[in-house]
């Protein structure tokens, strides 16, 4: 429920994603049990291939709160190296903190790249199928068992823990993955077939930095994280991880969209400051009297805790147009409470009615116009 629209986007190298956009308003937990949930349905119908790379469900953001980057100084670690090791120890590290939605690594991970020469493949009368299921029977890790466990003899005196070889490591290793053995006792190897290197697993990313290659991380919120919030996280991770950094490897965080929620509040609280100043001035020079330009200026923290009370009823966060709306209720807010003022002081000044009457008697004949001036304001800025 609560579902807008679905876009879709496939690429050549066998990955897919479909996006689910929500009405707002909507709860993002109860939607991504429910895509999770229709998920499970349709799971079982889709190829072995696509179940045993995963798929995975993910609630964020579609704009970018921030990107870092990990570079690397050291003649010795190289891009791909650099690569892999933050796919391996910076990523998930990233990935569990809270806000976090979607965190997206610019490069891959290591891979062991396996490229097979058809002639060579045909000349050996081999498939390539058959050179999926030799690497994949070979390229396992089990569990050997023991020697002389329970149950045993009587007399059993031996009791070891058979360790053996896991996934391979290393291109020799590779290269000797028996794809098909003769009965001479000759083998044909992977190596007989293909050329077998170590390098990242895609090359359809990468990011630069002032002209130098370098790990690229994006973080995407969640629907409903604290942009500041989660980009302090963000840095303070960073920095912890940092320490364990290889030699020369450092980080930065060219693009950062935080700042501008934290410029923006800095000038909102600026704005307040002047608003009570100028307001305090005009008042006291107009009316030279302290205790009528003491009232509207008593009025800002009112119109501010007032517009928090309605952002916290109706649900908004602060965010930039929050802000903005804060700033015009302080000038409307204002604005009314000096001309309520001044007719008070007119009517106590002509009339020589005590303060309480002539409050009564000025807001009886401004009440209107005030309430229609503002509902004017407000409809021009909305």
């Amino acid at each position: 429920s609560g579902l807008a629209y679905v876009e879709t986007t496939s690429q050549a190298n066998g990955t897919g994603s479909i996006v689910l956009s929500f009405e707002p308003g909507t709860n993002g937990d109860l939607a991504q049990v429910d895509v999770q949930n229709r998920l499970s349905r349709a799971t079982p119908r889709l190829p072995s291939a696509v179940t045993q790379q995963g798929v995975r469900v993910e609630q964020s953001r579609s704009n970018f709160l921030m990107f870092a980057m990990l570079t690397t100084e050291n003649p010795n670690v190289s891009i791909e190296a650099l690569n892999d090791y933050a796919a391996r120890n910076v990523v998930p590290e990233l990935q569990r903190l809270a806000g976090v939605g979607t965190l997206t690594q610019f490069g891959s991970e290591r891979a062991m790249r396996i490229w097979v020469d058809p002639a060579k493949l045909k000349g050996f009368n081999l498939s390539i199928d058959q050179v999926g299921a030799a690497i994949r029977s070979q390229n396992v890790q089990v569990s050997a068992g023991n020697l002389g466990d329970l149950p045993a003899v009587t007399d059993q005196t031996i009791a070891a823990t058979i360790v053996v070889q896991g996934q391979l490591t290393s291109t020799e290793q590779f290269g000797n993955i028996v794809l098909r053995a003769n009965t001479d006792g000759s083998a044909v190897r992977l190596k007989d077939v293909a050329k077998i290197e170590l390098g990242s697993q895609s090359y359809s990313t990468s990011a630069r930095l002032n002209g130098k290659q370098a790990v690229g991380l994006g973080v995407q919120p969640t629907p409903t994280a604290n942009a500041l919030a989660t980009a302090k996280a963000v840095r303070a991770k960073l920095e912890e991880l940092k320490q364990f950094f290889p030699e020369g490897v450092s980080y930065v965080v060219p693009y950062d969209t935080s700042k501008f929620v934290s410029v923006s509040i800095e000038k909102v609280v600026h704005t307040l400051i002047e608003a009570v100043v100028l307001v305090f001035i005009v008042m006291f020079l107009f009316l030279q009297n302290f205790r009528y330009t003491i009232i509207p200026t008593i009025v800002v923290p009112v119109a501010l805790l007032g517009t928090f009370g309605v952002l916290l009823a109706m649900g908004f966060s602060i965010n930039v147009l929050t802000m903005f709306g804060m700033v015009l209720v302080i000038g409307i807010v204002v604005d009314d409470a000096i001309v309520v003022v001044e007719n008070v002081e007119r009517i106590m000044a002509e009339e020589g009615l005590p303060p309480l009457q002539a409050t009564r008697k000025a807001m009886g004949q401004i009440s209107g116009a005030v309430i229609g001036v503002t509902v004017v304001l407000i409809s021009v800025f909305v």
